[in-house]
C-alpha cells in the first residue's frame, strides 16, 4: 500500500459519500492561500466528526485547535439550531483566517473562537462555567494533550465525548524512546487514558490523504 493507493481511496470515499461542498472548498483554499499549515482534517475525516457529534447529540462543542476552522464548520453544522461550538486558537493569523471561514459558513452566531495560548484559555472557560461540553475535539499542539485531556475532564461531564487526533504519528507511537516532543506528549496523553477510572477509551489507526495516522476516542464514564 502506498500514499498515492491511500489518496486515490480517500478521493474514492469523498466523492461518493461526502457531496461538494463550497463554503468547506472556500475555507481550504483561504487556508492554502494564507499559507496555513495543511494540518486540518481530510473530507471525510470532517464527516466522520460530524457523524460522531450527531449520534452524540451534542449540543454544546469544545474545539481545542482551530487552525482554519475547516474542522469547525464541519462540527458546527452537527449543532441544532440552539447549539453552541467554543474553539480554541493561539495563532493571530490562524485565527483571522478562520473567523473568516466562520462568517462565510454563517456560522458567527453559533462559534465562539478565543485567542490566546489554549492553557490559558481552558481555566478561563472553567471560570466562566462554561461546561460541561457534550463533545471535546482535541486538535492542537501534541505535546500538551495530557494537559488538554485533564482540562477536558473538568469541562466535561458523564457520557461527554472525546475525541483526538493525530495519536499514532505515522506509527512513531509506539517508539518509546523517541526524542520528538509530539510523541512523548502523545504517549503520555494515551498512557493517562489508560490510567483514568473517568473514562472508557479506544484508539484507531487510520489511513488516507493525509497519511498514516489515527483517532482516540473516549467516553467520559464519571465525572471529577
Amino acid at each position: 500500500m502506498s500514499q498515492e493507493q491511500w489518496t486515490a481511496v480517500d478521493r474514492y470515499i469523498t466523492d461518493l459519500l461526502v457531496p461538494p461542498d463550497t463554503v468547506l472548498d472556500a475555507a481550504l483554499q483561504a487556508c492554502e492561500a494564507a499559507g496555513l499549515p495543511p494540518h486540518n482534517v481530510s473530507p471525510n475525516q470532517g464527516k466522520f466528526l460530524q457523524l460522531l457529534a450527531r449520534v452524540q447529540g451534542a449540543r454544546t462543542i469544545l474545539e481545542i485547535g482551530t487552525l482554519g476552522a475547516y474542522s469547525t464548520i464541519w462540527l458546527a453544522r452537527a449543532l441544532p439550531a440552539d447549539g453552541s461550538l467554543v474553539t480554541l486558537e493561539a495563532d493571530p493569523k490562524h485565527a483571522e483566517i478562520a473567523r473568516a471561514n466562520i462568517a462565510r459558513a454563517n456560522l458567527t452566531e453559533v462559534v465562539d473562537l478565543r485567542l490566546g495560548r489554549d492553557l490559558d484559555t481552558l481555566p478561563q472557560l472553567a471560570a466562566e462555567d462554561r461546561g460541561p461540553f457534550d463533545l471535546i475535539f482535541i486538535d492542537a499542539d501534541k505535546p500538551s494533550n495530557p494537559d488538554y485531556f485533564a482540562w477536558a475532564l473538568k469541562l466535561s461531564r458523564r457520557g461527554s465525548l472525546i475525541v483526538a487526533d493525530n495519536v499514532v504519528r505515522n506509527g512513531a507511537v509506539v517508539d518509546a524512546a523517541s526524542n520528538d516532543p509530539s510523541v512523548q506528549g502523545v504517549r503520555r496523553f494515551n498512557e493517562l487514558l489508560a490510567e483514568s477510572p473517568q473514562v472508557s477509551a479506544t484508539a484507531i489507526q487510520t489511513v488516507g490523504s493525509k497519511g498514516y495516522d489515527g483517532f482516540v476516542i473516549a467516553i467520559v464514564t464519571a465525572e471529577l
